[in-house]
């Protein structure tokens, strides 16, 4: 198991931010990586809730980790800091053991220094089974997602 870390800046405010962070909608926009769908089946954005999401490769070649196109997982919000941290314990849903375990991510919003927020994504626990280079290119591509969903909303 193996941790990697991706900032950026989103030209908006922390507030706009963390509150694309905890909407089921906005997540099935923003937190998908290119050449990829997103459901979201359950979200209940609050400590304890619950939530569960499924990304789909747009072309058939793409190998899901829960079945043949599809990224399947599920976890809960362990913390909420209004406007300043969320904090999601999540696993892939799968039958394989190279990529079971629990993850932790952790995404951290504060002020930058010209304006907008800087954003932290942390990911611990990740199954070595999982390239890191995938995992950092995803994370930049939904994090390059949620400048874009949050800067054109205001």
């Amino acid at each position: 198991m193996y941790s990697t870390e991706v900032s950026g800046h989103v030209d908006a405010p922390r507030t706009a931010v963390y509150r694309a962070l905890l909407n089921a909608e906005a997540i099935a926009r923003w937190r998908v990586p290119d050449g990829m769908s997103s459901r979201v089946h359950t979200f209940d954005a609050r400590e304890g809730g619950r939530f569960r999401v499924s990304l789909t490769y747009d072309e058939p070649t793409g190998t899901g980790k829960s079945a043949s196109h599809t990224d399947t997982y599920s976890g809960h919000f362990a913390e909420l800091v209004p406007d300043e941290r969320v904090v999601e314990v999540l696993a892939f849903e799968t039958a394989d053991p190279g990529l079971g375990g629990t993850m932790t991510m952790t995404t951290t919003l504060t002020d930058a220094a010209g304006g907008g927020t800087d954003v932290r994504i942390v990911h611990e626990g990740i199954p070595d089974s999982v390239p890191a280079a995938d995992n950092e290119t995803g994370t930049r591509m939904a994090l390059a997602n949620l400048a874009r969903y949050v800067e054109g909303a205001r």
